[in-house]
């Protein structure tokens, strides 16, 4: 199986380069060679790499300056995967897409089924939206993978900034009220790749949510991080209120992964083992 992925450097796309299964061969195209802003160079490596299937682990993921530069998010994470959906379309190939919690407006306490109504909070949501409609549209073999609190041993993520902090503070003050399912982006990376042979081989596709199990608070969270690296600093549970952000946060980011499990035979990841593992990497 000959895999074409868009995307090196994010937390997803490294963890799909170190999980590679044997025998797959991964043509991993970064900005310099597929720039999403520009969604006909894009679809040009497509036609040019000839692949059985494509992931699209590259995005827009700046949440908050999303909101200040909508239109440059909505292009990477709106028009761009739309294009390159149509392109597989046209070959016939499968066409697999990260997207996010944030496509729901986090209300209510139930987890959100894939056929739930959306409703995105702010920019980054809606940009991410605007792609899921556009595969959809396509019309070819596709899935969506909708996914929450992504953590890893690298980039830009919560495990790595609560470690951060905790080096010079003795307090930290942590959203209590948003709950989900923090995600190891290795997992993820795992369930892509069995997603992507299965619809190789005909089998699955449509939208599905895979997030991290048991749900916690962003407080809970940290509590786990900060004492399973033995880090003497205390979480003071706060309320959303507490600590705005230019962009709004859903509250309910609760995920329902029944229909990957019943397509694919992908359990929810367990936060806690991809935390431990998260740990050890880094030390």
């Amino acid at each position: 199986m000959k895999a074409l992925i868009f995307g090196t450097t994010g937390q997803v796309a490294r963890e799909l380069d170190r999980r590679t299964p044997h025998g797959v061969q991964a043509i991993r195209l970064g900005r310099d060679e597929a720039d999403l802003t520009d969604p006909e160079t894009c679809v040009s490596m497509i036609g040019q790499t000839a692949p059985d299937v494509v992931i699209n682990a590259a995005a827009y993921t700046a949440v908050d300056r999303a909101e200040a530069e909508e239109p440059l998010a909505t292009t990477i994470n709106g028009t761009t995967p739309g294009a390159m959906a149509r392109s597989c379309a046209d070959r016939g190939i499968p066409f697999l897409h990260v997207s996010t919690d944030y496509v729901f407006d986090g209300s209510g306490d139930t987890p959100w089924a894939p056929d739930a109504p959306t409703g995105p909070l702010n920019a980054y949501g809606r940009s991410k939206l605007a792609g899921e409609e556009a595969i959809r549209a396509a019309g070819g073999p596709h899935a969506i993978l909708r996914t929450s609190w992504v953590v890893s041993a690298h980039g830009s993520n919560f495990v790595r900034t609560m470690l951060r902090l905790s080096e010079s503070r003795e307090e930290l003050r942590i959203v209590d009220d948003q709950v989900g399912g923090p995600t190891p982006a290795a997992d993820i990376a795992r369930a892509l790749w069995t997603m992507a042979q299965a619809m190789v081989a005909g089998q699955g596709g449509g939208t599905y949510h895979f997030a991290g199990q048991p749900a916690v608070s962003w407080a809970g969270f940290a509590e786990e991080i900060l004492a399973r690296a033995g880090r003497a600093v205390t979480v003071t549970q706060i309320p959303t209120a507490e600590y705005p952000t230019p962009a709004a946060r859903p509250l309910n980011s609760r995920l329902d992964c029944a229909k990957l499990t019943a397509d694919f035979g992908i359990t929810p990841s367990d936060w806690k083992a991809g935390l431990a593992d998260i740990l050890k990497d880094l030390s």
